[in-house]
């Protein structure tokens, strides 16, 4: 199987190449190593490779398992492999191994996903680019001076460069919508309790991070999360099952919608004309397909400022509660010769937290959810930008980071994505459409959509509706393992 071949096939259609013998397992897995000793180089996007990775035995798989033998990565951070590195993007956690598979894992090898690595995070996944200290700066493929956005930005730049179909990745406040928009991808934020954090932890950031994954198809994330849903025993949330599959929603165009369009943040600063003049042609596509479109403010239920602040405390008291737990089973002492300005700070910040702030936290997380809530009573959707800006050069967004305090830092990552963070503490599903290109720099334009409580499968509707309607598949990044490949004769 040449890189081309392989690096053209989303997810599914490697598991029906190999269904068919069309090609072997084994040449899947190979192309896999190729593309990532081709690419990763240029890209930093993998910290670490498993090519002894054992294919699991048949009777370990599903039945009718969607994704048998097909290669993919995890992110250094959230669901974990047993006996393989687990190192959160930190100096302070190196050389961490996980104990065993974390529920999500098992259910990802029950699906026949092979993982055969890690990828980069920033340190503890507290910001929106991936360039921590430990791992070096990750870059985007499309133009490597630029960041591959975070916290799941190397799953992200894997991903987009063609080493696997697609890459597990968390959001906190914008972890997968984020690189799936900078790197040209599908990204989609599941519902709080969804998929499952278990069975190591129960919520994670008092509930605001969930995990998943980032795709080059609509219908990879809708078979995947058809694979993965559910909760395990004890879980903290509990959300019925859909009537139907994740991936059936594709069949049809959903019903016209009504779709609230906000091209500004709320934050009172301009989304830059760049990003605006995309997001206003896909507002008009989505009338053009038969939906009601209203240009609306969002009203959270509690200012800006309160509502940064409430993150701070749960970003806060919960890194710096992690940072203590790696720190007493690696023996190293949290302190700036093994943490980044950014995490130290936020660290700080959080031992601060007291009981009271956090519940008045928590406060402020109910008046957000209930807010939205009514706000989606009375709309289907909101269409906002992922971003306001396009991604940021290497080095720009962690400038200066030791002279901010652990809310100053927080409110710099809000500043550089100011639309993702809403759907995270209102715990509803949000995911980043890739339908535009930037003319003059040729970056990714990521469209965010915001749903209901538990409304995934419309969001699969109207994400297969607007991919049928502007495909992107075609598109490629300057680093793409399927080019570069045919380049130094990997055919």
């Amino acid at each position: 199987m040449n890189l081309h071949d392989y690096a053209v096939q989303d997810a599914l259609g490697l598991a029906k190449l190999i269904e068919n013998r069309d090609v072997a397992a084994h040449e899947v897995m190979a192309a896999a190593l190729e593309a990532y000793n081709l690419v990763n180089p240029d890209l930093n996007a993998v910290v670490g490779i498993w090519p002894d990775e054992v294919i699991m035995p048949q009777s370990e798989l599903a039945t009718n398992a969607a994704f048998s033998n097909v290669p993919f990565l995890i992110k250094d951070l959230g669901a974990t492999r047993a006996g393989r590195a687990s190192e959160l993007g930190s100096r302070i956690a190196a050389g961490m191994a996980a104990p065993a598979d974390s529920n999500l894992m098992k259910r990802f090898r029950q699906s026949g996903l092979i993982p055969i690595g890690r990828t980069t995070t920033p340190e503890f996944a507290i910001s929106t680019t991936t360039e921590s200290i430990a791992t070096g700066p990750t870059r985007n493929p499309w133009n490597t001076s630029r960041s591959a956005g975070g916290s799941s930005g190397g799953s992200g730049a894997a991903v987009a460069a063609g080493i696997v179909p697609f890459a597990h990745a968390t959001d906190g406040g914008g972890s997968i919508r984020v690189p799936a928009a900078v790197n040209g991808l599908f990204g989609l934020k599941p519902t709080r309790g969804r998929v499952s954090n278990g069975p190591f932890v129960d919520e994670v950031w008092s509930g605001l991070a969930v995990q998943f994954g980032i795709s080059r198809t609509v219908r990879d994330s809708a078979a995947l999360l058809d694979a993965v849903h559910g909760g395990g025993t004890g879980e903290p949330y509990y959300i019925p099952s859909p009537e139907n599959t994740f991936l059936s929603a594709l069949d049809a165009d959903p019903q016209p919608l009504r779709v609230g369009f906000m091209l500004h943040p709320i934050n009172g600063t301009q989304t830059s004309p760049a990003v605006a003049d995309q997001l206003c042609l896909i507002a008009r596509l989505c009338e053009n397909l038969g939906h009601d479109v209203e240009e609306v403010q969002l009203d959270l239920g509690v200012s800006w400022e309160a509502f940064v602040h409430a993150n701070a405390q749960f970003w806060g008291v919960n890194t710096a509660a992690w940072i203590d737990l790696v720190a007493r089973l690696t023996g190293r002492k949290p302190d700036r010769d093994v943490l980044e300005p950014a995490t130290s700070a936020v660290y700080a910040y959080g031992q601060k937290v007291s009981g009271l702030n956090l519940l008045e936290a928590l406060d402020t997380r109910n008046s957000v959810t209930r807010s939205l809530g009514a706000f989606f009573d009375q709309y289907d959707v909101l269409l906002t930008p992922t971003l306001p800006n396009l991604p940021p050069l290497i080095g720009e967004y962690n400038n200066g980071q030791d002279h901010l305090d652990g809310l100053e830092w927080v409110e710099r990552v809000f500043s550089y994505s100011p639309f993702t963070a809403a759907a995270n503490v209102a715990g509803i599903p949000a995911m980043s459409v890739p339908l535009s290109v930037d003319a003059a720099i040729g970056m990714p334009v990521g469209s965010q959509f915001t749903a209901g409580f538990g409304q995934e499968a419309l969001l699969f509707s109207l994400a297969g509706q607007l991919e049928r309607a502007l495909p992107w598949i075609g598109r490629q990044p300057s680093v793409w393992a399927g080019r570069l490949g045919a380049e130094v004769g990997l055919t």
